[in-house]
């Protein structure tokens, strides 16, 4: 037998004491996107908010591929195996569980599903749920096909005349997965309009005043409801819900059993969790900074052997003095391990990887992403495959091509990395090279910070993620970037060379080529070297 898609219909109406910044922010970073990380049953997950005043308040619907995976253990076991929070939470809130069978659907030629669209087109469109129950001296099999039949060929076609309408379905319950002697059977229809409609206009009104359905009515339907309900909320698989976190005491800090996602909420709210990319390698982000989920954010991507926190102290900084500002860093493929099988990194996965990352936050377009090293490289390379998803970018102490020498660098780096010392050799070396002669002089707690953040780094996603930057050459694009830029370096990276090389290759960036600004006493990572002189760089720009 073929899958029987279906949907996922929950019902919530928080008990009193229950706090709404409590119940959302467990639903939106960890109920929710739970169920988006499994693809392959839940492609989407919305959530709703009643408009018509009556309770339940609030709604959530998750299609499903196949109702028959709501039996098997990969979702059974995230309802058996609650965490102390959920458990906690959901105790406090009267649920009802349904699924429903598909039936039918028709919608409008150019209609997008509310997961496609941006959140600022998709929150306020508009569900109406109308539920019919069958009468008990009727066939149920007659019943259910007259009552399905008149929706298809009647009243769906009137309803598409009604200004704003978006889609209409037809659902079934009970599903067919659930014993059907203890449920009676109900007709549940779900229908989409736009934030303006013509809901309860004449169009909507001749659609329910026909003989046809009068006569449906009349034989075969014992009861009607009707609910109404706006979009407020899409689900992606990353937990993004920084607004209730902010509203939330220390005491609501959450860790998840595997360590994976941490929400901290007092005395600023941040989320530490992970995506997954399309190869299945899991990258770690953290997003914290402005709560709303309408500030502008920027985004950040560390060089090779580092992680997130190398950027500390330029966050710092940005957020005493751009408290607008939303805040993104990951770690860049190669900090941790590889995936399965493991394949050498590319500019190309590295940009693909940002682009996962915001379309897993929702996050449709960047006002800044900043780079440094093969980070500056992604940074460059993501502004020139997806410029509409970025308005400005900072690319830091990187070069535009590769060479020979670089390359053949790389290898002698990593026959280190896998030798008996391993990162705990590499790491000083790297640094020693890096850093400019004043930080090794006088900044002893920088150079040992770094030094730690590289000796950490796995030995096998250093392999394969250096290899970003053996073969590669941006020079023939970068020409037609459309997106504005700017160009940063420490003044004593490679002794001057890397100064020299990007003064070079500055003017072909862009039609009008991009502006260089140089950090005094700095070296290869001057956002850590010289955070207050590399903010003076790029303070303006942002």
């Amino acid at each position: 037998m073929g899958a029987t898609p279906g949907l996922l219909y929950v019902t919530m109406e928080p008990r009193q004491g229950l706090s709404l910044d409590q119940f959302h922010d467990w639903y939106n970073n960890e109920h929710g996107p739970t169920r988006l990380r499994l693809p392959h049953i839940f492609p989407n997950g919305l959530r709703y908010r009643a408009t018509d005043g009556l309770r339940p308040t609030f709604l959530a619907d998750y299609d499903v591929t196949d109702v028959e995976h709501l039996e098997t253990p990969t979702y059974t076991d995230l309802r058996e195996n609650r965490t102390p929070r959920e458990a906690d939470t959901i105790g406090q809130v009267v649920v009802n569980r349904r699924f429903f069978d598909f039936v039918a659907a028709q919608q409008r030629p150019d209609f997008v599903p509310a997961e496609q669209l941006t959140d600022a087109e998709a929150e306020g469109l508009v569900l109406v749920n109308v539920e019919v129950s069958l009468k008990d001296d009727v066939d149920t099999v007659e019943a259910e096909k007259a009552i399905v039949d008149w929706y298809v060929e009647e009243h769906i076609p009137m309803l598409s005349k009604v200004p704003g309408w978006l889609r209409s379905r037809v659902f079934r319950t009970p599903s067919h997965i659930e014993d059907a002697t203890t449920n009676p059977v109900n007709i549940v229809t779900l229908h989409e309009y736009a934030k303006t409609n013509g809901l309860d206009g004449p169009e909507h009104k001749a659609s329910m005043d026909t003989p046809r359905r009068t006569e449906v009515f009349t034989n075969y339907i014992a009861a009607k409801s009707r609910r109404t309900y706006e979009l407020f909320y899409v689900f992606g698989p990353a937990p993004r819900e920084l607004a209730a976190l902010a509203a939330r005491p220390a005491a609501a800090a959450f860790t998840t059993a595997d360590g994976k996602i941490t929400t901290t909420s007092a005395p600023a709210p941040a989320i530490d969790a992970y995506v997954t990319t399309a190869d299945g390698l899991n990258i770690p982000y953290r997003l914290e900074g402005n709560p709303s989920p309408t500030a502008p954010t920027v985004a950040f991507s560390n060089s090779l052997l580092t992680d997130l926190s190398m950027w500390d102290p330029l966050v710092a900084i940005l957020k005493a003095r751009r408290p607008d500002l939303r805040l993104l860093r990951y770690d860049t493929r190669g900090r941790g391990d590889v995936p399965s099988p493991p394949a050498p990194a590319t500019l190309d996965v590295l940009a693909d990887d940002v682009a996962a990352l915001l379309a897993a936050l929702r996050i449709d377009r960047l006002h800044a992403l900043m780079g440094v090293s093969m980070g500056g490289a992604t940074t460059l390379k993501f502004a020139l495959k997806y410029p509409a998803r970025v308005a400005r970018f900072v690319a830091c102490d990187f070069n535009v091509a590769s060479s020979e020498a670089n390359t053949a660098a790389w290898k002698g780096r990593i026959a280190i990395a896998e030798g008996e010392a391993g990162m705990a050799r590499l790491a000083p070396a790297t640094v020693g090279r890096w850093f400019h002669e004043v930080s090794m002089r006088e900044r002893g707690d920088v150079v040992a910070w770094m030094t730690a953040i590289v000796a950490r780094n796995h030995v096998r996603g250093f392999r394969y993620g250096c290899q970003a930057l053996w073969w590669y050459d941006l020079r023939p694009e970068m020409k037609a970037c459309q997106v504005e830029g700017l160009l940063v370096v420490g003044d004593g990276d490679g002794k001057g060379a890397l100064v020299r090389a990007m003064e070079g290759f500055k003017a072909g960036i862009g039609p009008e080529g991009v502006e260089l600004r140089v950090v005094k006493d700095a070296g290869h990572l001057p956002m850590c070297e010289a955070p207050e002189g590399f903010w003076e760089a790029v303070q303006g720009f942002l």
